[in-house]
């Protein structure tokens, strides 16, 4: 089996495995506990903790652990419209993960304003845009960092520098950048950071949210004072401790896995490129995310081609993996200008340090036989979008 779907959850990095095994076996007690057992857990997520903050310039006390991103990104926008209830205007971007717009429409209904910044066409926010929508009722501006689906990085620093001049606090989403690209919190100027182990050879349900000290969320759950009082619940030790691992050895290892996979994703686009009707979504490789492409393939559904490519053990996502069980287009393909046709044609490529080169020239011959496969069973008739996509080529413009 090959497996291209890096974006949505990835490989537990055997160093991972075994720095967590003795907290399954040996090392097993509550952290909350006095005993000795107890302690030497509490010790153990105490380093954890230490280790995560140094390697994003935190302070130990302005990291809390979670069950993942999801609930991160709850605790930091939920808990800042509690923190700050005076204020009722909520930005956050058009190409946001599915949690980011399912709170900005919870909040919507609670009687906030919400004010989603359009995107150009190969996803990039504007500075300008932020600075025309945001005022004095903004208590939060929420931009991912790096996009999940097309792989678009987007300027945190100028945003969040534009989001503190009116006083708004900052969260960035940034799962999929902690490790994959440069990532210091002071560097960035953000007030909240959303992390996940699971997208970086990590376990899954586990989690971080960086809370800058100048800043307090409302907690969201009642319980016990677990994280300084914020997310109450006995912790998860050894996701702790594995989310700990992966981050050193993601952050370690950063720009080797980027130069690594650099020629192993050009050469996926050069062979894809040569599939006609076939366009990049998103910036040109160089500029994007590390290991992702994705591209729409016309005359086709994405649904079709991620299912005869799993029947050949090769694994894709078409869209967004948290809402691929949806028949609707994807939003983040929409905000950048694609038509319904053009994003139900769309598969994401997301190759990992475990990929080869070899699974690349795999995975181009079958997805080329896949599509020849499907355009020969459908109308095609090249001549409905060629005023559309005539000229075009197989990178957009911005």
């Amino acid at each position: 089996m090959i497996y291209f779907d890096n974006n949505d959850t990835t490989q537990l990095h055997p160093d991972v495995l075994e720095a967590m095994l003795p907290f399954f076996k040996e090392k097993y007690a509550n952290p909350a506990s006095l005993h000795n057992m107890g302690l030497e857990a509490d010790s153990a997520v105490d380093e954890a903790r230490e280790k995560v903050a140094g390697l994003i310039g935190a302070k130990p006390k302005e990291l809390i652990f979670t069950s993942g991103a999801t609930e991160s990104n709850n605790l930091a926008i939920m808990g800042s419209a509690r923190a700050r209830s005076k204020r009722k205007h909520l930005i956050i971007s058009a190409v946001e993960h599915a949690s980011v717009l399912n709170i900005a429409k919870r909040l919507e209904g609670e009687g906030y304003r919400v004010t989603k910044l359009p995107v150009d066409g190969l996803g990039y926010v504007s500075p300008d845009s932020l600075r025309d929508a945001i005022d004095e009722d903004t208590f939060l501006v929420s931009i991912i960092h790096a996009n999940h689906e097309i792989g678009v990085i987007q300027d945190i620093k100028t945003l969040a520098d534009i989001t503190h001049e009116r006083g708004a606090w900052f969260h960035t989403d940034a799962a999929q950048a902690l490790g994959k690209i440069p990532f210091i919190v002071g560097d960035l100027g953000v007030d909240f950071a959303s992390f996940n182990g699971h997208k970086l050879h990590g376990p899954k349900g586990v989690g971080g949210l960086f809370i800058n000290r100048k800043t307090r969320p409302r907690r969201l759950m009642e319980g016990a004072p677990q994280e300084f009082e914020l997310r109450p619940g006995t912790e998860n030790v050894p996701g702790i401790i594995g989310f700990a691992k992966a981050i050193e050895i993601a952050v370690r290892d950063r720009e080797e896995v980027a130069a690594y996979l650099k020629p192993l994703v050009k050469r996926l686009a050069d062979g894809l490129s040569a599939i006609p009707h076939t366009f990049l979504n998103g910036p040109p490789p160089e500029e994007r995310l590390p290991g992702n492409l994705n591209v729409t393939m016309l005359y086709i559904e994405g649904e079709a081609i991620l299912m005869h490519l799993s029947n050949r053990e090769i694994c894709v996502s078409s869209g967004s993996a948290c809402s691929s069980k949806s028949l609707t287009p994807s939003p983040v393909l929409t905000a950048i200008g694609l038509i319904h046709e053009e994003a139900h044609g769309a598969i994401r490529f997301s190759l990992s340090r475990f990929n080869t080169i070899e699974e690349v020239e795999e995975v181009i011959k079958k997805t080329v036989d896949v599509v020849e496969l499907l355009r020969s069973m459908t109308a095609f008739i090249p001549e409905l979008h060629s005023e559309r996509q005539g000229g075009k080529g197989f990178y957009r413009e911005r």
